[in-house]
């Protein structure tokens, strides 16, 4: 087992844009332009340690008190890119959605009930100050949503084994204008086909996500902690980028028999791996 860090890696996905500096008003283009200068920069296990490590005081503290002043950078065509942390935000969004991923008793238990409405109530004042903030990272647990495939294509698939010193990655990036194509093209050929559907749904939403970026960006599909719980035969065979965009030029043809069978593939390879979830 590759040795990663001394904190268990959660099970999650990510979604990520990388926006070129320009994108980014002064002051804040001016202390990502000097954090990206530095050195020991922190990996994406820092972040998940930084995190998890919130969680172990008595009371939890599910949010962080301040914004992250991190940041993923990345070179891209000679353009330097960033994608800030903001694991305050991100951490309030994940508080709202803990309703649907946990039992009530467990909930109260892991955060108590006074926790989680101080922080309901931290971001309502914070939103009155920044209606306009969006992350940029998404993130799923024990998954990949399936609508997040659309946006890259097999050949920017990255799979790197790994080592005894160094965890498997498997990850898509692609130029923005390609993910913003993808979508567009995903929709025009789904709505033609289907009424409604949480296919049609997730991409609307990831769409709407994407245009508030700069059309120099980069998007990167990380399958983040997931490289931890699947096998490596099934990291090296897993090609889901080709099964969406086989499934989404199957109905484009015509051919709902195909577009059945890609699809088929995308819903048994994700939900073996949900199933894991509740495995013991």
């Amino acid at each position: 087992m590759p040795k990663v860090s001394s904190v268990i890696v959660p099970y999650a996905s990510y979604l990520r844009v990388y926006e070129p500096l320009a994108a980014f008003p002064e002051p804040e283009r001016g202390h990502w332009e000097r954090y990206a200068q530095r050195d020991g920069r922190p990996s994406y296990q820092d972040e998940l340690r930084r995190s998890l490590a919130d969680l172990l005081p008595t009371p939890p503290v599910p949010v962080p008190v301040h914004e992250s002043g991190d940041a993923f950078v990345l070179d891209v065509d000679g353009v330097l890119c960033v994608c800030p942390w903001r694991t305050r935000l991100r951490g309030w969004q994940a508080l709202r959605e803990l309703d649907e991923e946990l039992p009530a008793p467990v909930l109260d238990a892991v955060l108590p009930p006074v926790v989680r409405r101080q922080a309901a109530q931290d971001h309502e004042r914070w939103l009155a100050r920044n209606p306009d903030a969006r992350p940029w990272i998404r993130s799923a647990t024990w998954h990949v949503p399936l609508h997040w495939f659309v946006l890259v294509s097999d050949e920017e698939r990255t799979y790197e084994k790994g080592s005894a010193e160094d965890a498997p990655v498997l990850r898509y990036r692609t130029p923005m204008v390609q993910a913003r194509r993808r979508v567009a093209r995903a929709l025009r050929t789904l709505r033609e086909a289907v009424d409604e559907g949480p296919l049609i749904d997730g991409l609307l939403d990831v769409g709407r996500w994407l245009e508030e970026f700069h059309p120099r960006s980069l998007v990167e599909l990380d399958y983040g902690g997931l490289v931890h719980v699947l096998p490596a035969d099934q990291l090296d065979g897993d090609h889901s980028a080709a099964d969406a965009a086989d499934g989404v030029e199957a109905l484009r043809e015509g051919d709902g028999a195909a577009a059945g069978e890609a699809y088929g593939r995308l819903v048994a390879r994700w939900r073996t791996v949900r199933d894991r979830r509740s495995a013991n």
